[in-house]
């Protein structure tokens, strides 16, 4: 069984995250998305409200699982006895950086593969900190994340 872990902060998850989601869930027979805490951001959700805001978004997808974890993510795919890491890829920046960590992870662990995946051009514009800041100066965020969220995150920027 190829089981594929796609790590994220998903603060929110947008449309774009969800499109890897979908695919890959076509290209492996697991799918564990993976949210996680970077010490170097600031949440609008809380890790337990994210997992439940994905859960929400991909209950239709059978082969999908969401899990929250924090620590090395080596570790967490010991855990989920996968070796690939799913990733996303935008942009050449959005290259560079996985590239780096696909270096990092593989040095750590060289069992480790990263396979990467190009944003479907109708998402190469969509982030969660583009969507935050939409949604903070009032702007409409539909079409940019899961239609079944846009009220979360509205409530959420109006606390």
């Amino acid at each position: 069984m190829k089981i594929a872990v796609y790590p994220g902060s998903f603060d929110p998850i947008t449309n774009g995250h969800l499109d890897i989601i979908k695919r890959g869930s076509k290209a492996f027979d697991k799918i564990i998305v993976a949210v996680l805490v970077n010490v170097d951001k600031k949440y609008l959700f809380e890790i337990d409200e994210r997992v439940q805001l994905i859960k929400k978004v991909t209950k239709d997808i059978e082969n999908v699982e969401v899990r929250s974890f924090n620590g090395l993510l080596v570790n967490f795919l010991k855990e989920c006895n996968s070796n690939i890491i799913l990733k996303g890829l935008r942009t050449t920046c959005d290259f560079e950086y996985e590239m780096q960590m696909s270096f990092m992870n593989s040095e750590l662990d060289s069992d480790i593969e990263t396979v990467c995946m190009m944003a479907s051009s109708k998402n190469l514009h969509i982030s969660s900190s583009g969507v935050k800041q939409v949604a903070k100066f009032g702007g409409n965020i539909k079409g940019l994340v899961p239609s079944e969220i846009v009220s979360d995150i509205v409530a959420r920027i109006n606390i």
